[in-house]
This record gives C-alpha cells, structure tokens and sequence, in this order.
C-alpha cells in the first residue's frame, strides 16, 4: 500500500520550532517527525509515498535528497504556492493513483504504536470505502457513528453545539475523536467537490458518507499522540 503524509501545515501550534523551519522537520530525540513516520511506515510494508509541502517546503525537499529518501519512493505534492487544505491536498494525491488503488493517509504531527495491519485488515474485511483510525477519547470535536455497525453519520463540536445533520440526536449514535489516520479508496476522488480547490476533509466525508460506507476502527489499548504542540515533543521522546 501506498501512504500520503500530510506535512505542508503552517505548524502554528509548534511555534517557536517552526519558525525557521517547517513542522515535519520538528525533531523528536535527535531526529525530524517525518523521518520517524517514514521509518514506521517501511516496517509495515510501505515504500511509496506521497509528501505534500508548503512552510519551508525546500527545506522538505532538501531533507530528503539528503537522506536518499530513505531507500523510498517518494512524490513531492508542492503547495507552496496554494495550501489546499486537507481535502484538496488529499483530493491530488488521489488523482495520481489507480482507479481502486487504496492509499494510507497519516498525519506526519500523530504518534500511536497501533499496529498498522489491524487498520489494512479492517479495510478489507469491511470493504468500506474509507476506514478512519478513532479513539474514545476528550476533544471537541467527534465524529458520530452508529452503535452497531460503526458506520459514520455525522459529527458535532461539543463546544459551539454545530451539528452535521443539524437535527442528529446525539445519543443514538457514538462519539469517537478522529486519530488523523485512515485508508481510502481512489474511487472516492468521483464523490468529492469540483468546484472547488482547497477545501477541508471531514465536511466531504460526511457528505460522502450519505450514500456510501465509511467505518471506524477504534484504538483501545493502543497509545496515542498530538506530536503538533510542544508539550507534547518531550513526551513522545519518551515512548520512541
């Protein structure tokens, strides 16, 4: 399977690191987040990737030249110009590949030691046209899924009390925070917006989860991570 890191955010949240360069490049014990999710993703038998960039994405550029890409594959999606977002970002990177080609998508500023081939297996086995890596945890905005089938239907921001559909009733459904890790299928790229350049995810996941399948798979036992403040650096250090 193929990966797409996302890692061309302006990194506002890690600032002062992010000030001369760009977040994926943030180090953690010694060596660059990017660097620590490519190696990750190899030990789970991915070799090809797709990077997109935009803050200090020379610096991107050259850090991978420097380090052979890691004996990878990698494709460079530059937004330097326009930041599209997460959905448009993602919506290029699916016109790049095959017809049914699934694709992992993985935050580069997410850390868990969840076993990668759990998310693979479910994809499969459920034959969801995107999986997303969830955990029952304290954030303010969730996304709602059925009880029993664990399919997506809607989202609410517990803070504002915004609703996706407005008139959802909230205890029928269970909450999950999204993990910012999650497989796709290219098909999808048909159901998202052409009208459209730089746009957000979870409003097109929702849209698109009207009529087809989008499952959840929920970490339980497993740790993780928000490695995107820097607070958070030191701990991550710890569980490397």
């Amino acid at each position: 399977m193929k990966a797409f890191i996302f890692a061309a955010g302006l990194g506002t949240r890690l600032k002062p690191y992010t000030s001369n360069c760009p977040k994926a490049l943030v180090e953690i014990d010694g060596k660059p987040m990017l660097q620590h999710l490519i190696l990750k993703l190899k030990q789970f038998g991915v070799f090809e990737f797709y990077i997109n960039i935009h803050h200090f994405g020379d610096q991107i550029i050259q850090f991978l030249k420097d380090h052979d890409n890691f004996d990878c594959t990698i494709h460079i999606s530059d937004e330097r110009e326009t930041l599209l977002d997460t959905g448009g970002g993602l919506k290029k990177i699916l016109d790049m590949l095959g017809a049914e080609e699934d694709l992992l998508v993985h935050n580069v500023d997410v850390w868990t030691d969840f076993d990668l081939n759990s998310l693979f297996n479910h994809h499969k086995k459920s034959q969801s046209l995107i999986s997303l890596l969830v955990q029952n945890r304290a954030t303010s905005r969730y996304l709602l899924f059925d009880k029993e089938t664990h399919i997506l239907r809607g989202w609410v921001n517990k803070k504002t009390e915004e609703k996706i559909p407005s008139d959802i009733k909230l205890d029928h459904y269970k909450a999950y925070a999204f993990n910012g890790i999650h497989i796709i299928n290219a098909k999808a790229k048909n159901l998202f917006p052409t009208d459209k350049i730089a746009f957000p995810i979870i409003p097109v996941y929702l849209k698109i989860a009207e009529h087809h399948k989008i499952s959840a798979l929920e970490i339980k036992a497993n740790y993780w991570l928000d490695i995107g403040k820097p607070k958070q650096l030191k701990k991550a250090a710890c569980l490397l």
